[in-house]
């Protein structure tokens, strides 16, 4: 059916949304090699199943993104990758690894999971990249295993941080405790602000949430009613 510009809209508003995640995992691809746009038998080697479908992939390790290829589709099948759950990255809802499920294929929501032990950075939406925000960097974290992600950031624009000028923040989430750990600030460039709103999120979909205010040293911040139950 035809696309509607509402449809197009929520998709800019998403790419925004995941600048600092993609921002990041573009720092991987540069200082570690690593990719950004992952078959699904990279990171589930164990599970047969996966080097049948070729058309899912991930995108960085935490986001399994299932086009709609189907003309004139309302409901999507995908496959979640055994040995860990998966979250509706809309709803929240959870659902075990190893299963085929149905999702809706709404033009305006594309199937996106994340896996479990993700976490996740969120910005704001802005009208351009570099526009100045004064809201907090969301933080999602999605429990039923540990997980981790290295947050990076430098000076926007330039090769500065082939010099050296980029920081990266360290976000460890340990599920036993219910605590994201968000480490000492390695590094700095210029401009770089002091201080650091984050709203720390569980991404169930029950709402958890609470603020903290980074300062380069390291905090622990408890989000006990986030639990993989919910």
């Amino acid at each position: 059916r035809q696309q509607n510009p509402l449809d197009l809209l929520s998709y800019d508003r998403l790419r925004y949304r995941l600048l600092p995640y993609i921002y990041s995992n573009a720092w991987d691809v540069t200082h570690h090699r690593g990719t950004l746009m992952r078959a699904l038998p990279m990171d589930f080697p164990q599970d047969a199943r996966t080097l049948e479908i070729t058309d899912q992939y991930l995108f960085g390790h935490a986001l399994l993104v299932s086009p709609i290829v189907q003309a004139g589709a309302t409901i999507r099948t995908v496959y979640l990758p055994a040995s860990t759950g998966w979250y509706d990255f809309w709803t929240g809802e959870r659902h075990e690894g190893g299963q085929v499920i149905a999702v809706a294929a709404d033009l305006a929501r594309i199937p996106l999971q994340v896996r479990a032990g993700s976490v996740l950075p969120l910005g704001p939406v802005k009208s351009y990249a570099d526009a100045r925000s004064d809201e907090p960097l969301e933080i999602r974290v999605y429990p039923g295993r540990d997980g981790d992600f290295q947050l990076y950031d430098d000076e926007g624009d330039g090769l500065g941080y082939e010099q050296g000028r980029y920081a990266i923040v360290p976000l460890v989430w340990h599920d036993g405790p219910r605590v994201l750990e968000i480490g000492a600030r390695q590094g700095q460039f210029p401009g770089m602000p002091v201080g650091q709103r984050f709203r720390i999120v569980c991404g169930t979909g029950d709402a958890t949430s609470t603020e903290a205010h980074y300062v380069g040293k390291p905090i622990g911040v408890a989000l006990p009613g986030c639990h993989a139950s919910n």
